[in-house]
């Protein structure tokens, strides 16, 4: 898998158990591929949102408020 021509999906989970799990972060080739390894990972999960992930930043120099809130939660 050559990383530079993933892209990296930001996933809202709930677990079979009932817990919500939020900014997870997974790469792949498409939104299929992350998901799948994200079923390998939690399986019996539910995706309650997906984003793709932006890497680098805006293109324009300026951050979103999400990406800052992803940049402090993944700290």
């Amino acid at each position: 898998m050559n990383i530079s021509s993933c892209t990296k999906f930001g996933f809202r989970i709930r677990t079979r158990g009932g817990a919500t799990v939020d900014n997870l972060s997974i790469i792949g080739n498409d939104q299929s591929e992350a998901e799948r390894k994200l079923r390998q990972i939690y399986p019996g999960c539910e995706i309650l949102e997906t984003r793709q992930q932006v890497a680098g930043g805006s293109r324009n120099g300026t951050v979103t408020y999400e990406e800052v809130v992803d940049l402090i939660s993944a700290g």
